[in-house]
């Protein structure tokens, strides 16, 4: 089967045919993959924006919609035909051994579930299973950047109505945040990008205010709305840590500072701490501290009725072959949210 392959940091992936294990350990799921979406997470790691990588040449992706080809041994939750998502999140079932690969004479790692191949052998409590007539592309969105976004503002932030919000970066996740809060009447809800083509989409998707932060300075027109009090809710999802402190200047005394995005190995924010010994909070969110098993189900039944809104935010498709041109174009701010199609 043919994969993508990250051979080495800062360097293009490697498409390349690989072998699949040659049986299923207890708790193992072989998944066809029908196609995947690409994470910001994904490309931090490329970039090694964490640290070196102690485990190349290993495989990636972690959102993506597939059908169950066959179970290992112990599996219960799961069965041969089954429509799922492959999400990173921990679900129900069994958390099985990591999958290795051969690629000629070498050994390709990979984690609990991989989905830039069109063959993965993921855990079983990487998966869930999704009604037959559900769009595999919308079952990718479902791995990461749905429940992520929304779970950022029901488990995180815990936004409530009429709470202000603003939103750094407008990428998958960010959508999905901005999309969540217009669905709690948060109000209002400002999105900070650098790219336009971000910002249109944006207010599609439930923005009430939008801020180019390469054409005008975010903090001054933050407070042209909201004024000096600051925001009841301020997420980051860069990473960039000039961003981040500004985030939680922003944050009223009493609000909460989202932190999504992860800052480079080495840097470091820099905060006036004195507001947290009081009613002011900053929070990491891990994946918005959601439930797979449980918030996929509500979130597809959210999008069949036609409330929460996701095929718009695909704005490209592209082959296996073409993931580099794909991973190049999110660098860039070009591509906002794409799927790959195997």
């Amino acid at each position: 089967m043919k994969a993508a392959i990250l051979v080495e940091q800062k360097k293009p992936l490697v498409i390349a045919d690989i072998k699949l294990p040659a049986k299923l350990q207890y708790g193992q799921v072989l998944v066809k993959v029908i196609c995947s979406g690409i994470c910001g997470s994904q490309i931090g790691e490329i970039d090694g924006v964490k640290g070196a990588d102690k485990y190349l040449p290993h495989l990636l992706g972690h959102e993506g919609g597939g059908i169950v080809s066959d179970v290992g041994p112990g599996v219960s939750y799961l069965k041969k035909g089954d429509h799922v998502v492959l999400h990173w999140r921990k679900g129900i079932g069994i958390e099985s051994a990591a999958a290795k690969y051969r690629w000629a004479d070498k050994i390709v790692n990979s984690g609990w579930v991989t989905t830039f191949n069109e063959y993965a052998v993921v855990s079983e409590n990487r998966l869930t299973a999704i009604p037959k007539d559900v769009d595999f592309e919308i079952a990718a969105l479902m791995g990461c950047a749905v429940t992520t976004g929304l779970g950022v503002v029901n488990n995180d932030a815990r936004l409530k109505i009429g709470e202000s919000i603003v939103v750094f970066g407008s990428g998958g996740v960010g959508l999905n945040i901005i999309q969540g809060a217009a669905l709690v009447s948060a109000d209002p809800i400002i999105a900070v990008d650098i790219y336009d083509n971000k910002l249109k989409l944006a207010k599609d998707f439930g923005a009430t205010h939008l801020i180019n932060s390469h054409k005008s300075d975010a903090k001054i027109e933050i407070q042209k709305i909201l004024g000096m009090r600051g925001s009841e809710v301020v997420v980051d999802n860069t990473g960039n840590v000039d961003v981040i402190n500004q985030a939680y200047e922003l944050t009223s005394n009493s609000g909460r500072t989202v932190l999504v995005g992860v800052p480079r190995m080495g840097e470091k924010i820099s905060i006036y701490s004195l507001p947290l010994h009081f009613e002011k909070k900053i929070y990491g969110s891990h994946g918005g501290s959601s439930n797979p098993s449980l918030d996929i189900p509500r979130y597809l039944k959210l999008h069949k009725r036609g409330i929460l809104k996701l095929k718009g935010m695909i704005t490209e498709t592209f082959s296996l072959e073409q993931i580099n041109d794909a991973i190049e174009g999110m660098r860039r701010g070009r591509i906002l949210k794409c799927i790959i199609k195997m």
